[in-house]
């Protein structure tokens, strides 16, 4: 057996081993954390394609009049309670091939409202899918497990709970004229979804509106205290500058 002294050295050896095997988030092997609640961010293209400036093919502000009309899908994001969030958890290799049978549905509910490819985690530059699942799905496990399974389940979300149609109904519709109380579009969807969601603005204009929920995909409150919209917003209604040619 061996004597004490000799069994210190090899006791703190394990001790600094095991510490580099334990990420910073108490993961065994630097892997990130599982994730506590899904936010599913929607944009509203009357705000963020009144910021194009030039058209091209993969930005869906330059559709003319088949330019979105809606919210439509940024993402659909694992987070964690304390306000921070995991990414890019396992290298991935996006094919769109596994997807081809959602395209029609991918292309009208979540395109890209930008020009240019997006950034990807570890395959440099890519479509916005793509920059999507790398960074968002593949920290979705152990409820969403491949890259057909992250987007089927948030085209389902969006659909059942439908923002847009949720808003319209109270009243709240595209204007470049009106302007409506936060309060009121945040109470029309709390009273809908028996959940408060988080609303980001740019200036006075919506931009974006996510909704929380629980990993069964019920409804929970987001978890922003502050908001970066004013007591007004508005919900511009935009103008194609044009079918891309």
């Amino acid at each position: 057996m061996a004597s004490l002294s000799a069994q210190i050295p090899l006791c703190l050896a394990l001790m600094m081993a095991a510490c580099l095997m334990i990420g910073i988030n108490g993961s065994i092997d630097g892997a990130q954390r599982e994730f506590d609640y899904f936010a599913l961010s929607l944009q509203w293209p009357g705000t963020i394609c009144h910021k194009t400036r030039h058209c091209c093919s993969s930005n869906a502000c330059c559709r003319g009049s088949n330019s979105p009309t809606e919210f439509t899908i940024h993402g659909l994001w694992p987070d964690y309670n304390d306000g921070t969030w995991p990414s890019c958890c396992y290298r991935s290799q996006f094919d769109v091939k596994e997807i081809s049978t959602l395209l029609d549905a991918l292309e009208k509910y979540w395109p890209s409202l930008y020009c240019g490819k997006s950034s990807t985690c570890f395959s440099g530059k890519g479509l916005f899918w793509a920059h999507e699942v790398d960074i968002h799905g593949t920290c979705s496990s152990p409820v969403i497990r491949d890259e057909y399974s992250y987007f089927i389940t948030t085209l389902n979300v969006y659909f059942k709970y439908n923002v847009t149609k949720i808003l319209n109904e109270a009243g709240y519709v595209p204007s470049n004229s009106e302007r409506y109380p936060l309060g009121g579009i945040v109470s029309a969807i709390e009273n809908s979804f028996r959940a408060t969601p988080e609303v980001i603005c740019s200036k006075e204009a919506v931009e974006e509106i996510r909704l929380c929920f629980f990993k069964d995909f019920k409804p929970r409150n987001c978890l922003a205290s502050k908001t970066s919209c004013p007591k007004y917003v508005s919900l511009p209604a935009y103008v194609s500058m044009g079918k891309f040619l």
